[in-house]
């Protein structure tokens, strides 16, 4: 069928007369996808049990408060004062089960409040949901990526001091060390520090406490490690081959000046592709007391000439090498532990979106337990949106060299934009309550299908 122009276009001068007024409109009807979520996971009632300890007479205790973090934070939300966009929203409010909103003050004051025993309860719910997953699953290989993320603030703020920080140099700052699942794209859990300590400062204890509570819940999977140069060492690399863990770890040149003299006076290189040729031996610091494999690899780059070139006679390139050497215990050919090595670049990516859609780098207090439930519940929020999609589809790739992630995850932000963003309106017709929305059909479909299958967890 043909239109005519006057049928497409809208001549269009002026704006319509603005009225506000309370019609029980809301701006995220998708918000009945968390609250089923919820629902399934029991997350009210295990919140509870996390702050149990901590029974006071309060109108808004420590398990809404932190719910209401969770959902600030899956709504796209960063500081705490954006609580009052959002404040009077009927479907946001059944969401977390309140009536009314709290006021922000209430919001800071009872996040200061927070004591040590609340914020470990809550980081062990975290942790708990995961290794669920994880034993749902019953995965053949567990792959933990380990490594800091900075972590800035431009004020104040218990627990933070002034260390390695690329980006705002000087700045106070955290400096969390994380533990991620590379099959499922979760945080597994968190390990809070100061800003001024080293990758690996106390990290074997804490790696320790993943690797029990992995193997706990997932006997049967191999489990893996992969990190980067600021984790190598004797200590690091025995503790892992004591559990059982195939791990890879980059080796740092800069400490040892004979992997030089070895690159330099290798004439033979074995070729892994038409990019990477590689040479392994059995070498090992000194001090070290056991000797691990070393596979020492070359990859063939382009190097730009800066000096003034005749474009006809000479290219403005030529070809170079960048070198990388890596000890691990994994057994087989090089090129399978180069891939698996060079997966660890995903982790890179998930920090990224922590902190870009679920905001885990804002400092909203001055109180180190505030500030740490404020980052777990980042780290809650974007586990969340993790599950939401494996509850809901099924594996959409096997096991692969670089150990990606076995589902196809969509960015949180892709999420909230689809489905939680929704405008609608609460109505009570013959007495039920009904949310009515647009009459989108693709999103009525992936809004059914997300509910169904939450429905058939549950």
């Amino acid at each position: 069928m043909k239109f005519s122009k006057s049928q497409i276009h809208l001549s269009v001068q002026s704006i319509p007369e603005l009225h506000f007024e309370d019609q029980r409109l809301t701006s995220f009807a998708g918000c009945v996808l968390l609250q089923e979520m919820f629902r399934t996971l029991r997350l009210r009632q295990r919140l509870r049990e996390c702050f149990e300890h901590r029974w006071e007479r309060l109108m808004v205790g420590f398990p809404a408060i932190t719910l209401l973090m969770i959902m600030h934070l899956m709504l796209g939300f960063r500081r705490l004062r954006d609580i009052e966009r959002y404040r009077d929203d009927p479907v946001v409010l059944r969401a977390l089960g309140l009536k009314r909103m709290p006021n922000v003050s209430t919001v800071c004051r009872t996040l200061c409040r927070a004591d040590g025993v609340s914020v470990k309860n809550f980081r062990l719910l975290s942790r708990e949901y995961v290794l669920s997953r994880l034993q749902k699953e019953r995965l053949a290989r567990v792959t933990m990526d380990f490594d800091g993320s900075v972590i800035s603030t431009g004020k104040f703020a218990e627990g933070t001091a002034v260390g390695y920080n690329n980006k705002r140099r000087g700045e106070r700052s955290y400096y969390p060390l994380l533990c991620t699942i590379a099959q499922t794209a979760q945080v597994l859990d968190v390990y809070h520090r100061a800003g001024n300590v080293h990758d690996s400062h106390n990290a074997i204890e804490f790696m320790r406490g993943c690797i029990e509570a992995v193997h706990v819940r997932v006997p049967q999977a191999i489990l893996e490690s992969r990190k980067d140069a600021a984790f190598f060492g004797d200590k690091m690399v025995d503790f892992l081959d004591s559990q059982g863990v195939q791990f890879s770890i980059s080796v740092p040149f800069e400490r040892f000046a004979e992997l030089k003299l070895m690159i330099e006076s290798r004439r033979r290189w074995k070729r892994l592709d038409s990019q990477w040729e590689y040479f392994e031996s059995g070498w090992a610091p000194k001090c070290w007391q056991k000797r691990y494999r070393f596979l020492f690899l070359r990859h063939r780059v382009k190097k730009q000439s800066k000096e003034p070139v005749q474009l006809g006679l000479f290219t403005p390139h030529e070809e170079g090498f960048e070198f990388k050497v890596i000890v691990t215990n994994k057994r087989g050919k090089a090129k399978p532990i180069l891939l698996f090595h060079n997966g660890r670049s995903s982790q890179e990516n998930l920090f990224s979106e922590l902190k870009s859609q679920c905001n885990m780098d804002y400092v909203p207090t001055r109180r180190l337990s505030g500030n740490q439930l404020y980052f777990l519940s980042a780290v809650f929020a974007h586990n969340l949106y993790r599950e939401l999609q494996m509850s809901s589809r099924k594996v959409d790739r096997p096991t692969t060299p670089k150990r990606a992630a076995r589902w196809i995850f969509e960015e949180a932000a892709s999420l909230r934009h689809k489905l939680v963003q929704r405008a609608g309106r609460l109505t009570r017709p013959h007495g039920r309550l009904r949310l009515t929305m647009s009459g989108n059909e693709i999103t009525r479909q992936e809004m059914m299908h997300y509910l169904q299958a939450l429905d058939q967890v549950a």
